[in-house]
């Protein structure tokens, strides 16, 4: 016979199941905030960051003649999302400590060997840096996190270093003025000497060109000017040398204040 007293324990055992199974369903959900990911896991959900983070390295590392150069590194990365899975599963959470840390200083170490350690007072700094930048790149992004920037914040070398190189390239800097100014000077002496080639070759041919006939010819023209000039001499036609008219007397205008001298008749 059915009766209430049979039906509530059952009820009651279906209510509690039906709790745990709401409660259970409820865990299950995550909600992933802006800049995480979301990555499935056994016994619930995890969330990685998949924002920009900044990684800051101080170290001591080696020049190609030997020299230590202490550097102060940082890079900007973040997490691939498409990867974020992958990266969980085969790296774990500590992917920055794990992967991105230890490739930096690799990185850093083996392009500072290649370069002498007055590049870092040069333009070839910025070499430098994009080959770092590479090499960090090609070591960590194919595994999951996306390389942003590198940053060459601070280098520090010896004091003694630090001025022989400033030194050194005062010296280069000096000599590139100095050649220069030869260059300059040079350039100078070879117009200088072009021009007075070129005056040179001017007057010979000048000179080659005057003889006793254009003299005589050009005497006679001087002279035929005096002659029609307000103030000429008194000019004797060819009693000069070379048959030249002679030139006598003083100008015809009396000097200032005294009168005009009356002609001879």
């Amino acid at each position: 016979m059915f009766t209430f007293a049979s039906v509530k324990p059952r009820a009651a055992f279906f209510v509690v199941i039906l709790v745990v199974f709401v409660l259970l369903l409820l865990r299950s959900a995550r909600v992933v905030p802006a800049g995480h990911v979301g990555v499935l896991d056994l016994f619930g959900k995890v969330r990685p960051e998949a924002q920009t983070h900044e990684v800051k390295e101080t170290m001591d590392t080696p020049s190609s003649e030997g020299l230590i150069v202490h550097l102060d590194v940082s890079i900007l990365y973040h997490l691939d999302p498409a990867k974020a899975t992958d990266v969980y599963r085969t790296i774990g959470r500590d992917y920055e400590t794990v992967l991105v840390k230890p490739n930096v200083r690799s990185a850093v170490r083996e392009v500072t060997s290649s370069y002498q350690a007055k590049a870092l007072y040069s333009p070839e700094r910025e070499k430098m840096s994009s080959e770092i930048n590479q090499h960090i790149i090609a070591a960590v992004e194919p595994r999951g996190m996306v390389i942003e920037r590198m940053l060459l914040r601070d280098v520090a070398l010896p004091l003694r270093l630090q001025q022989a190189i400033q030194e050194k390239l005062s010296a280069e800097q000096e000599a590139a003025r100095m050649q220069f100014v030869l260059l300059k000077e040079k350039q100078e002496a070879e117009r200088k000497k072009i021009e007075a080639e070129g005056i040179s070759s001017f007057q010979k041919i000048v000179a080659e060109g005057i003889n006793d006939n254009l003299l005589k010819w050009k005497g006679i023209e001087a002279t035929k000017e005096l002659a029609l000039s307000h103030n000429s001499k008194v000019v004797i036609i060819g009693s000069g040398k070379e048959g030249l008219p002679v030139i006598l007397g003083g100008d015809t205008n009396p000097p200032a204040g005294q009168p005009a001298p009356i002609p001879h008749r």
